[in-house]
């Protein structure tokens, strides 16, 4: 899997995004995917060929590895990884839509015509909602890999010692062994920390876009009551002041 075209990519989305999502995707890139590059994959390599069994029973080893690991752990961030960053994408494709109506706005009523958007990359209207979305597809599949993990792995440990009990074609209880099980459980542990901030980053953002949105929205409402009322006031007065002149008309003068 190329990185760097994936990197060059969502660095793209930075001139749409907020603080809090430049900040989620340097702790991706910092602590997950450079750390994921670098040292995980060394960390379990082929690990199936390190899973030692005290049995020479043929294919007894392979099953037990199957049973306790159904997906290597490498794997599973690997998937984690490509599906949590895919959804900022979305962003650049809506911004691209953007641009490439404005172009044909412009070839097809001249280049003084008025513009469909004010700013192509400003976050309203529909651009609004496909940030949010994206947002919120990236929570859920944060938390529902963290889930998967703790499930498989059982709160996210990696004991030194698994046995294969009722498992066709193991004899009885077979006892098997992880090859270095506390390296692999302090990176197991790194990552899902990695993965808990960015979701905390990630929960921050939703509610900063959701609370400014209601803001601007209250404000604008606040601006338009004032108008209405400083509108009604101004007719009101200007009414009252025709009205004293009729008045003033129609009292009748004293001559001397």
């Amino acid at each position: 899997m190329d990185w760097k075209t994936l990197q060059a990519l969502l660095s793209g989305v930075n001139k749409y995004s907020t603080a809090f999502s430049r900040i989620w995707l340097s702790v991706v890139f910092v602590f997950r995917v450079l750390v994921y590059v670098v040292a995980a994959e060394r960390v379990w390599g082929d690990e199936q060929k390190d899973f030692d069994c005290n049995t020479r029973q043929p294919g007894c080893t392979n099953v037990c590895y199957d049973h306790f690991f159904p997906i290597s752990h490498i794997r599973l961030w690997a998937l984690q990884l490509i599906f949590v960053t895919c959804p900022s994408l979305l962003v650049i494709m809506h911004v691209a839509y953007r641009e490439d109506r404005e172009r044909k706005n412009r070839e097809k009523n001249g280049e003084n015509c008025p513009k469909l958007y004010s700013n192509t990359g400003k976050k309203h209207g529909g651009l609004w909602w496909t940030y949010l979305f994206s947002l919120i597809f990236k929570l859920v599949i944060e938390i529902l890999f963290l889930y998967l993990l703790h499930k498989m792995w059982d709160s996210f440990n990696l004991p030194r010692l698994v046995q294969c009990t009722k498992v066709d074609p193991c004899p009885n209880t077979v006892d098997c062994y992880i090859a270095r099980p506390t390296e692999k459980r302090v990176f197991t542990y790194f990552m899902v920390g990695a993965s808990s901030i960015c979701i905390v980053l990630t929960v921050c953002e939703i509610f900063y876009l959701i609370f400014k949105r209601v803001f601007q929205r209250a404000r604008k409402w606040r601006k338009s009551t004032k108008r209405s009322v400083s509108y009604s006031k101004a007719s009101t007065c200007h009414c009252h002041v025709k009205s004293e002149e009729k008045d003033n008309k129609s009292q009748p003068r004293c001559v001397a």
